[in-house]
């Protein structure tokens, strides 16, 4: 395409468009009429440039112009209550249960190889010898040791804030290098389930693995479905960059990266559930079928959520994506 042509033939129309933006008052009905078709032209023409001989400089203005015309033609839209409880009861539901085919087998195949490190790390001492020193194991499993303490050495509601931070930033980190093939995804992972592996293992190697089980169980069950959830959405975005599908690599990742950015809020409220778990219930008083009949509850409600409210929102057509409305236009990349 030759830039200076397709700038002579169009330019009259992208500065008709820009005076149409620049009045002060109420446009005609001819004049929106007007500016809706210079809109949908304008943003073919930003999209032939980008396409087939872009320059910075002009699709910068065009991208600008673009953008203000939208805005005209749409109309702005503030956030609502009726967004949030739309995103809580269809968008986030129904993103996680999309994403079943990838989270589910993430946490079957997270949890075997979690065991099976533990296995391996509580039958044989002299793996158990390169984790620590023989006194620091003792330390750390005997009763009213370090395994036991961990939950409650801090003031409830701060550990249960700190726990919450540190959660959901290792979620958000799981979505955010999804981008990455999944590999940074799965190295997060192998650290988690081997820190998870090692207490199974030393505390199983002293007879104790019932008291560690009551520790971790009460709010381990929801945090991990949440961590596995954001493993499996990251490795799904991943494998989006290798097979996009029928839709443009760069469509797909848009409609899918803007899905884990919800799930990333979605998740981050999951894990305060779980975090409030583990600073209140964990280390309470309570006898331990109690804590944790507290945690399978709390799973089976977030088990529930997605997979009955979540799974009608996806039958209905719900992505977890941003309404129509709110996403970018997407116009003929060629003529």
């Amino acid at each position: 395409m030759d830039l200076d042509v397709f700038v002579t033939t169009h330019r009259a129309e992208w500065d008709r468009l820009d005076a149409l933006l620049g009045r002060q008052r109420r446009l005609t009905g001819a004049e929106a009429d007007e500016l809706v078709s210079l809109y949908q032209r304008t943003a073919t023409h930003l999209s032939l440039i980008q396409s087939s001989a872009p320059d910075p400089q002009l699709t910068g203005r065009l991208s600008q112009l673009v953008a203000r015309a939208r805005s005209a033609v749409t109309g702005t839209r503030r956030a609502s209550w009726r967004d949030v409880t739309r995103f809580l009861t269809h968008g986030f539901p129904s993103a996680v249960y999309r994403s079943r085919r990838w989270w589910v087998p993430t946490a079957l195949l997270s949890i075997l190889v979690s065991v099976l490190l533990g296995w391996w790390i509580g039958t044989h001492p002299d793996v158990q010898a390169t984790i620590a020193a023989p006194n620091e194991l003792r330390e750390l499993t005997r009763p009213g040791g370090q395994y036991e303490t961990y939950y409650s050495s801090h003031p409830a509601a701060s550990f249960a804030a700190q726990v919450w931070t540190n959660n959901a930033w290792a979620a958000a980190l799981c979505l955010i290098l999804g981008v990455f093939l999944g590999l940074p995804v799965l190295w997060l992972l192998f650290q988690n389930m081997l820190n998870l592996g090692v207490g199974f293992g030393l505390m199983s190697s002293v007879g104790r693995l019932d008291t560690f089980l009551g520790l971790v169980l009460p709010h381990g069950l929801l945090e991990l479905t949440a961590v596995f959830v954001a493993a499996g959405t990251g490795l799904r975005l991943g494998w989006t960059v290798v097979d996009p599908g029928p839709r443009s690599r760069r469509t797909a990742l848009a409609e899918e990266g803007r899905a884990a950015i919800g799930m990333a809020i979605g998740l981050a409220l999951v894990l305060f559930v779980s975090g409030a778990i583990e600073g209140f219930v964990t280390p309470s008083g309570l006898p331990t079928w109690a804590r944790i009949g507290i945690g399978v509850v709390a799973e089976l409600t977030f088990l529930a959520y997605v997979f009955v409210l979540g799974g009608r929102a996806a039958r209905a057509g719900e992505t977890g994506d941003v309404e129509a409305a709110e996403r970018s236009a997407t116009v003929p990349t060629a003529a």
